[in-house]
C-alpha cells in the first residue's frame, strides 16, 4: 500500500529526480539499440510496411487497456516500487528474445507477443513517473523537468541509431539485446536508493471500502469531463496523435524502400538531434510562464509542418530535415502542456487522471497503426508507382514516383490535416483559455 507517511514535497527534490532520470537514460539508450536493431531485422525477414505498423499497434494498444489499473496504483501504492517492478517486467521481455535468439527460434510473431508483453509493463511506469515530477520537483520547475524527460529521449534518438548500425554489424541482434539487458541494471539502481514522496489519500473509510479499478477510473474521467477546456485539448490531442502516427509508423519502410540502414541511421539522428535541441530548450527556458496552451497550439503547428517536409522528395535530406523540425517543436509542446496538467490536477488524483488523460489522447493512435500498414502496401505505394494512377498528376513531379513514395503522400496529407486542426483548436475559447478558467490545483 501506499507509504503516506512521507513529507510532500520534500527539499532536494529536484536531485532525486535528477537520479532517477539519469538511470532511466541508460534505459532509453538500451531500448533504444535493441528496437532498432530489431526494426531492422523485421524489414529483412519480411520487406513490407506492415509487419512494422503492427508491431507499434502492439506495443500501443496494450498499455491503453491496462491504463485504468496503472493510475489506480500510482495513487495508492508506492510509486518508486511500481517503477522498479515496471522496469523488471520491461527487462523479462528483452530476456525472452534473447533467449529465441540463441535459439535461433526468433520468428516476426514472437516480437508481437513480446512487445505486448513489454508495453502494459511500461504502462504502469508512465503514471507513476509522472505523478513523482510533482512531489519531487517544485512548481516552477514542472516545464524544466519534463523538458529534460524530453531530452533523455531526444539523447537515445540520436546516439542508438549511430551506434546501433555499427553493432549490427558487428555482434549483431544478439550482442545488441545483451546490452538492452544490462541497461536494465543501471535503470533500476536509482530507485533502489532513493525515495518518492507519496500524497496522502484524502477518502473516508466508506470510499476505502467500495473503491475499485472501475471507480479510479470514473474519478479520472469525471476531474476531466467537469473541466471542458481540459476534455477539448484531450480531442486535439487525439486527432492530431493520429494524424502524427499515421504516417511516422511507416519512417523506416520509407526510408529502407529506396536507400540502405545507414541512411535511416543517419536520419533518425538528425531526428534525435532535433529533439534534443528542443528539449535542452525547454528544460534551460522552462517554456512560457503564461498563455502556454496558445504556445502549445503554435509549437503543434510548427511541428506538423515539418511532417509535411519529411514527405516531399525520396532524398534522405527531406525526412531528415522535416524530422529535426518536428522533433524541434514537440518537446516544447509536450513540456508545456503537461506543465499546464501538473499545475491543475491535484497531486493525489494525478495517478488516475493522468492515466485517462493518456488513454484519451492515445486513443485513435492503434486505428492510424493499423490501417496505415495497409493503406501504404495497397494504396498508396501502387498509386505513385511507374504507371499508377497519381504518378502521371502533378503529384508525381512534385513528390517523385517509385518505392517509398506512395508513404511520402501519406506524410504530405497527414501533415497539411494536423495543421488544419491546429487552427481550428486556436479558434475554441475554452480550450485556448484553460489557464485562466481553471484554478491551479498545486500552490507555487
Amino acid at each position: 500500500m501506499a507509504d503516506t507517511s512521507l513529507p510532500a514535497p520534500v527539499r532536494g527534490g529536484m536531485r532525486t529526480f535528477l537520479l532517477i532520470w539519469a538511470g532511466q537514460l541508460f534505459s532509453i539508450l538500451g531500448s533504444g539499440l535493441s528496437g532498432f536493431a530489431v526494426g531492422v531485422w523485421i524489414y529483412q525477414q519480411t520487406g513490407q510496411a506492415t509487419p512494422f505498423a503492427l508491431t507499434v499497434l502492439f506495443g500501443s494498444l496494450p498499455p491503453l487497456l491496462v491504463m485504468p489499473f496503472a493510475g489506480s496504483l500510482a495513487d495508492r501504492w508506492n510509486r518508486r516500487l511500481i517503477m522498479i517492478l515496471a522496469d523488471t517486467g520491461a527487462a523479462l521481455g528483452t530476456v525472452a528474445i534473447a533467449i529465441l535468439l540463441f535459439m535461433n527460434n526468433l520468428q516476426v510473431w514472437h516480437i508481437y507477443i513480446i512487445v505486448v508483453f513489454s508495453s502494459m509493463a511500461s504502462a504502469f511506469q508512465e503514471p507513476a513517473y509522472m505523478a513523482s515530477i510533482t512531489m519531487l520537483v517544485p512548481k516552477k520547475d514542472f516545464a524544466r523537468a519534463n523538458g529534460m524527460m524530453q531530452m533523455g529521449q531526444a539523447i537515445g534518438s540520436i546516439i542508438t541509431p549511430l551506434l546501433a548500425g555499427v553493432l549490427f554489424v558487428a555482434i549483431g541482434l544478439k550482442g545488441i539485446i545483451l546490452i538492452d539487458l544490462a541497461t536494465f541494471f543501471f535503470a533500476v539502481t536509482p530507485l533502489l536508493i532513493v525515495r518518492i514522496p507519496q500524497p496522502e489519500l484524502k477518502e473516508t473509510a466508506e470510499e476505502k471500502r467500495r473503491r475499485n479499478v472501475l471507480s479510479d477510473l470514473a474519478i479520472g474521467w469525471n476531474f476531466i469531463r467537469s473541466r471542458g477546456g481540459l476534455l477539448g485539448l484531450l480531442l486535439y490531442y487525439a486527432m492530431v496523435n493520429f494524424l502524427l502516427n499515421f504516417s511516422c509508423v511507416l519512417m523506416s519502410p520509407m526510408i529502407l524502400s529506396a536507400h540502405s540502414p545507414a541512411a535511416l541511421g543517419g536520419v533518425q539522428t538528425v531526428t534525435g538531434a532535433g529533439m534534443l535541441a528542443g528539449g535542452l530548450l525547454m528544460s534551460t527556458w522552462g517554456g512560457p510562464k503564461n498563455r502556454r496552451i496558445p504556445a502549445v497550439i503554435g509549437f503543434i503547428t510548427l511541428a506538423v509542418i515539418g511532417l509535411a517536409v519529411a514527405g516531399l522528395r525520396a532524398s534522405p535530406v527531406f525526412p531528415a530535415v522535416g524530422f529535426f523540425i518536428m522533433m524541434l517543436f514537440i518537446p516544447m509542446a509536450s513540456g508545456a502542456s503537461m506543465a499546464v496538467w501538473q499545475s491543475k490536477v491535484m497531486p493525489e488524483v494525478q495517478g488516475r487522471v493522468f492515466s485517462v488523460r493518456a488513454m484519451i489522447s492515445r486513443s485513435m493512435m492503434p486505428l492510424a497503426y493499423l490501417s496505415a500498414g495497409p493503406l501504404a502496401d495497397h494504396v498508396f505505394e501502387p498509386l505513385m508507382r511507374e504507371g499508377g494512377a497519381l504518378a502521371n498528376t502533378f503529384l508525381g513531379p512534385l513528390l517523385g514516383i517509385g518505392p517509398g513514395r506512395g508513404i511520402g503522400l501519406m506524410f504530405v496529407i497527414s501533415g497539411l490535416a494536423a495543421a488544419l486542426v491546429s487552427g481550428l483548436a486556436y479558434l475554441t475559447p475554452r480550450l485556448r483559455n484553460i489557464e485562466t478558467e481553471l484554478p491551479d490545483a498545486v500552490p507555487g
